[in-house]
């Protein structure tokens, strides 16, 4: 294997990006490609009596999780990858998800920097915030911050980004048959 494509694919594990066989949850196959599509599928998931988690993560972590995430393009992630890393590892590990229309990285990691996400906070203010949070994306015009990994992104290519980390993270809870 030539060294560049070993680096990546090394980078790429590092980020999550490269799925190892047979380890890590089994998740749905779950494409979407903008906030509003994503935020359907929060209220379908939500509306549900019961969810089956593939994560540690609860329902309501998770929330507040892609919460963060949209409100840090925003205001700014607590901590940046490197510009080189963000070069060479992020923003190629983005084109990939952009090209395939669907990302793949560890449902447990922390955006780093960010407070830890709380135990036993409740469902109906963590759905609040992520829908608060999408819809000031949605509506924001002003200057976006760079994404920590990825590095500086358009409107139209946080969207995506956003819809597919919402996406791979609501794949990994089913509504359980009746």
């Amino acid at each position: 294997m030539p060294h560049s494509r070993r680096a990546f694919l090394a980078s790429g594990a590092a980020l999550g990006t490269v799925p190892l066989l047979g380890c890590g949850p089994q998740l749905r196959d779950l494409r979407l490609s903008s906030l509003p599509a994503a935020l359907e599928e929060m209220r379908r998931l939500g509306a549900a009596p019961a969810l089956q988690s593939q994560t540690a993560w609860g329902w309501a972590q998770t929330l507040e999780h892609l919460a963060q995430s949209v409100e840090y393009s925003m205001t700014g992630y607590p901590t940046q990858q490197s510009a080189l890393f963000q070069l060479l590892a992020g923003r190629p590990a983005f084109q990939l998800f952009a090209w395939r229309g669907q990302m793949r990285h560890d449902l447990t990691a922390p955006i780093p920097g960010s407070p830890a996400l709380a135990a036993g906070t409740p469902l109906a203010a963590t759905s609040l915030r992520l829908l608060t949070a999408c819809g000031q994306f949605l509506q924001w015009r002003g200057p976006l911050q760079p994404h920590f990994a990825y590095g500086a992104l358009t409107h139209a290519e946080y969207e995506q980004a956003h819809a597919m980390h919402l996406a791979n993270h609501f794949a990994a809870f089913q509504i359980p048959a009746e």
